[in-house]
């Protein structure tokens, strides 16, 4: 059997997903045991011109919700990236894991020929649903969930790559 649009987007978010959320149950509890201010961990960015914490959740979040709705025919969620602490970025993931469980295998089927058109900085862009999923949205998924690991690893957070992999299943 095939590997399908579905097989290798869902499962893959939600995955990643549910190991962010571990990521940042381990920063808060890091903060929280070492006295240091959580605002602190936040507001942390690797560089300068990097965005710091939320921002690494919200475009892992964005990337996710966006691929899912895109392939599935489907309005997108819209989340105001308000967040700023460590219980709004799990509900943040929490909501966003629930969106994805809401798509079903059959709404992505043929989903790889579907054009995908986005609005770019240097301007519009059309991927086939397919290279947009494979050569898009994948590699930017996993730059922001492996951004925000950076960020607490970077801080002092006891992680580690099973805490990025999660348990094998």
């Amino acid at each position: 059997m095939a590997l399908s649009m579905y097989d290798v987007s869902i499962p893959a978010f939600i995955r990643a997903l549910h190991n962010l959320s571990a990521i940042l149950e381990k920063g808060a509890a890091h903060a929280k045991a070492q006295g240091i201010d959580a605002s602190d961990l936040i507001q942390t960015r690797l560089i300068v011109d990097m965005d710091p914490l939320p921002a690494q959740v919200q475009r892992a979040s964005d990337a996710a919700k966006g691929c899912a709705a895109r392939l599935a025919g489907v309005e997108i969620p819209s989340y105001a990236d308000t967040e700023t602490t460590f219980p709004e970025l799990q509900e943040r993931i929490a909501k966003t894991v629930g969106f994805l469980k809401s798509i079903r295998p059959e709404q992505l089927e043929g989903s790889e020929t579907r054009p995908v058109e986005l609005k770019l900085r240097n301007g519009p862009v059309t991927f086939d649903g397919k290279s947009y999923l494979l050569g898009f949205v994948l590699p930017n998924f996993y730059f922001h969930v492996t951004t925000a690991y950076d960020i607490l690893r970077h801080k002092g957070v006891q992680i580690g790559k099973m805490d990025y992999l999660g348990a094998p299943r």
